[in-house]
């Protein structure tokens, strides 16, 4: 059963790449699996800490930055120590016309995989990808969560997995939970 904090933002998120032609997209993936879930041309997973976005961009054999149509970063960035590089470095590997989705927590607990620095709203994500450089006419972002939600957050067993008979998903702006962006490269 899938975590209660996903199914909107999977949902939503779903529908934006589908709007993209993904069977014709390479696509990078950092530090997660998300996008094995697609059909595109190609898919690369760059795990750490052999690829550290942090340090710069991921490179090709002949030491130039590698360039994707879609780069998927999936409930990473909160974990990474500096962010602000890690997304410049992000927009080096993008094609002119490509996209880069991120989708992070806002309210979670606690969890150092291998450490956990920072939350973003839907607001956040947006100022992170225009002070890196996006245009902010191509950025959309989006965000869920609601009290009883952010209450299941709470409990010892983490994450709470959707019981779809009693949690609500219903969005309340005032209590997210969770943030993402689609951001283009124009």
């Amino acid at each position: 059963m899938p975590s209660l904090n996903r199914i909107e933002m999977r949902r939503i998120s779903r529908a934006w790449l589908k709007e993209l032609p993904l069977n014709g997209m390479s696509v990078a993936e950092i530090s997660g699996q998300w996008g094995q879930y697609f059909n595109f041309a190609s898919y690369e997973q760059f795990r750490y800490p052999e690829h550290d976005i942090c340090k710069g961009p991921f490179e090709g054999e002949d030491g130039r930055a590698r360039k994707f149509d879609l780069i998927i970063a999936d409930q990473v960035w909160e974990h990474l120590d500096r962010p602000y590089a890690a997304t410049k470095n992000v927009k080096k590997m993008m094609k002119r016309g490509s996209y880069f989705y991120i989708a992070t927590p806002f309210f979670i607990p606690f969890h150092a995989a291998p450490q956990d620095n920072s939350r973003w709203s839907a607001r956040g994500l947006k100022n992170l990808l225009i002070e890196c450089g996006f245009d902010e006419t191509a950025i959309k972002t989006g965000q869920w969560g609601n009290r009883a939600a952010a209450l299941r957050n709470l409990e010892p067993e983490w994450p709470p997995e959707h019981n779809p008979d009693t949690d609500d998903l219903g969005n309340d702006p005032d209590f997210p939970i969770t943030a993402w962006a689609l951001a283009q490269k124009i």
